[in-house]
């Protein structure tokens, strides 16, 4: 019996002016966890779709062999029939139908035309069961959390009868409880003969769960090793990520905090289909100038919905309370009316909210400044939004080889980093960021970090909501704690530990 249930042999993918992939080499030994780590574009998700069958037989070189043969996936159902599943960071879920009918969806059988739904209700319940899930199957999707949308996409991929379940980023939305819970689901697979491939930026659960590692750099295999034979640490990893040793991932400055520049005082928020429920209730907080401020707290805490109803009422049916700026109160109806007064929102949902996929690097860059930095009597001056967005393009270092490129073409990390070029572009004097380093490698988070370094540094205030609790403690000034929709409490960087956050998250 073959010892490897994947092998790829000297793969390269090309799309126009771009090689994505570059003579890989990869192998997969059945019933382990193999973990694939590389940097935003190295060619991660690329690999993982070629061998999928996203990108058909035909459209690259070289080889993919699955349990011995080689593969001619035209195809994800091709591959699917063989016992291979591939989840997507983005969740392909169709969120106006029920648990159960998401997880047969595309592959239920009929008699005469039709479906026996009672079959498939009870059917999905075993699933849900494996998974771990005690929702209804009747349950809508949409009225999901994050976590458990997640796990409705495994519970689909085991009712395709799967060998091996491959898993692109499965815990960059999760808060620790739910990561730690379906991490321990990937190992209870494992015993059950499952193969798993699992996609991560996130080193310490790499190096919790995987049994091996590879790494990616620059759509090239740099090196493949065995967790516990070679005593792999995530300095190990880093290092062959980026090139380089990384010996300080919170890049350090020096913290002199200045006077306030925005206060919020007694600001509720209500839900936009419940109207008499509070999301967030009463709080207060105040932001001085060249200070990050970092909002922390489990999922479902409330602080995306506090920072979207401030920038011009993006969230909520209405909100009640205070919001001043510099001295002055005022109220923006929209978020345009929020950038002009001068604040600036980077969103965590990068794909829905913070980039338009279906346009150009260079029109997502000059979005927000169009009218006013790029346009005279009714004209875009095109020239000069060329040459700033290509300006940012090598200051941020994203790498794509034109302006031009479509951002739905880019990796997340390169995403993320054209929406933080439209915010800067703007140049508002409070940035809130959303989460701005979620599924992105340790190379580009520490970039991002740098950033946001550098605009304190010039007089400009961020406040920064992040459930990553040692980036919180490695970037914050001070540190409001978020629960239930309340705010918990407040501290200094100098007294704030992960243990103390956790303790005031729950206790208060």
């Amino acid at each position: 019996m073959d010892e490897y249930i994947l092998q790829v042999e000297d793969l390269t993918k090309e799309f126009p002016g771009v090689k994505a992939l570059d003579r890989v080499n990869f192998k997969v030994k059945k019933g382990e966890i193999h973990s694939l780590c590389g940097e935003n574009g190295a060619g991660k998700s690329t690999l993982m779709s070629v061998i999928s069958g996203v990108y058909p037989k035909g459209s690259y070189q070289g080889k993919v062999l699955y349990k011995g043969h080689e593969t001619g996936y035209h195809s994800v159902k091709d591959s699917e029939k063989e016992g291979l599943a591939i989840i997507h960071q983005e969740l392909a879920l169709s969120p106006y139908l029920s648990i159960y009918e998401n997880i047969f969806l595309g592959h239920m059988n009929t008699r005469m035309g039709v479906i026996d739904w009672d079959y498939y209700i009870k059917k999905s319940q075993k699933y849900l069961d494996r998974v771990g899930l005690k929702e209804s199957p009747y349950t809508t999707v949409s009225k999901l959390g994050v976590g458990k949308q997640q796990l409705v996409e495994i519970a689909r991929a085991l009712s395709k009868e799967v060998d091996l379940l491959i898993l692109d980023e499965p815990t960059s939305s999760l808060n620790d409880e739910e990561s730690d819970h379906l991490l321990d689901l990937i190992r209870e697979f494992k015993k059950q003969g499952i193969t798993a491939i699992m996609i991560s930026h996130k080193l310490n659960e790499v190096l919790k769960i995987a049994d091996s590692v590879t790494v990616f750099r620059d759509g090239k295999t740099i090196s493949s090793y065995d967790v516990k034979q070679d005593g792999l640490t995530e300095g190990m990893i880093i290092r062959d990520m980026v090139g380089r040793d990384l010996t300080h991932r919170f890049p350090k400055r020096k913290s002199s905090p200045g006077d306030t520049v925005m206060e919020v005082r007694g600001w509720s928020v209500y839900h936009p289909d419940y109207h008499s429920m509070k999301v967030v209730d009463d709080a207060s907080f105040f932001l001085r100038q060249g200070e990050i401020l970092a909002f922390c707290g489990p999922m479902g805490a409330g602080r995306t919905e506090l920072m979207m109803s401030i920038y011009g009422k993006s969230y909520g049916s209405k909100s009640e309370g205070e919001l001043y700026l510099h001295g002055k109160k005022i109220a923006p109806r929209s978020a345009k009316a929020a950038l002009d007064a001068g604040i600036g929102y980077v969103s965590e949902d990068r794909k829905s909210l913070g980039l338009i996929l279906i346009q150009t690097i260079k029109n997502n860059i000059s979005a927000s400044s169009l009218r006013k930095k790029f346009s005279r009597f009714g004209l875009v001056l095109s020239a000069k939004e060329i040459a700033e967005a290509e300006r940012y393009r090598q200051e941020l270092r994203i790498k794509t080889p034109s302006i031009n490129q479509l951002a739905r073409n880019l990796s997340g990390g390169n995403q993320q980093k054209v929406v933080v070029s439209r915010i800067l572009l703007a140049d508002p004097d409070i940035f809130i960021v959303d989460e701005p380093t979620r599924g992105i490698d340790v190379g580009a988070k520490t970039e991002i970090y740098e950033i946001l370094n550098d605009l304190v540094a010039r007089g400009k205030s961020v406040i920064m909501i992040s459930s990553e609790l040692p980036e919180v403690l490695g970037m914050a000034d001070r540190i409001y704690v978020m629960n239930e929709g309340k705010i918990k409490g407040v501290m200094n960087h100098d007294e704030a530990t992960q243990e103390k956050i956790m303790h005031m998250a729950l206790v208060g």
